[in-house]
């Protein structure tokens, strides 16, 4: 066969153009097959793990994320509010945490795998309200020894900067601690133990 009367431009244009057409067509039938590997808003809900990215977070600040459909928080205490905790003791339900509000790789009184990043389930033990972050201190109208902590605007539950219950409040329980752990220096991994614990 000859090649005469074949223009090369035009058969590279073809050739280019196909090829590029045909990698349009990999890159959107690949799309959504990689996205169905990730879990959906219903598996979520469900409980699936959650990502969250800590890199940006400033110390004293708290993130507030959805898992299994509630408020989770991941707060990034300051060497002062870690300091604060040992002050309310003897103001608290079970500041031993004793109580099985957390996995069993959990603890201590930071409640924390890293001592200064905190992550807890926003419920109220209660009744299921969200209480409120209210880091300042004093605080005379939440309690006279007030260091900083969560306070439940429902019926007035408290909680210290670990999420252990103050005495004499409604709530009957510390604030729960999810499984999670973190996947290098940036990111937490809520509903899901680290490899190796039980």
């Amino acid at each position: 066969m000859s090649n005469q009367g074949v223009d090369p431009g035009r058969r590279r244009f073809l050739t280019l153009t196909t090829t590029v057409v045909g990698g349009a067509g990999i890159v959107a039938a690949a799309v959504p097959f990689l996205a169905s590997w990730k879990p959906s808003e219903r598996a979520k809900a469900l409980g699936a793990p959650v990502e969250v990215d800590i890199s940006n977070i400033e110390p004293g600040q708290r993130l507030v994320v959805a898992w299994r459909g509630k408020p989770t928080w991941v707060l990034k205490r300051t060497p002062e509010m870690l300091a604060s905790l040992p002050k309310v003791d003897p103001n608290l339900l079970d500041p031993e945490c004793k109580q099985d509000q957390q996995p069993d790789y959990i603890k201590g009184e930071a409640r924390a795998i890293k001592p200064e990043i905190l992550v807890l389930v926003g419920v109220c033990t209660h009744l299921g309200c969200s209480p409120g972050f209210r880091p300042d201190h004093p605080a005379p109208d939440i309690d006279p020894n007030w260091q900083g902590g969560f306070y439940c605007p429902c019926h007035g539950s408290k909680f210290d900067l670990s999420g252990r219950v103050y005495k004499g409040v409604p709530a009957p329980l510390n604030l729960v601690v999810p499984p999670y752990h973190f996947d290098g220096d940036t990111k937490v991994v809520i509903g899901e133990d680290p490899k190796g614990a039980a």
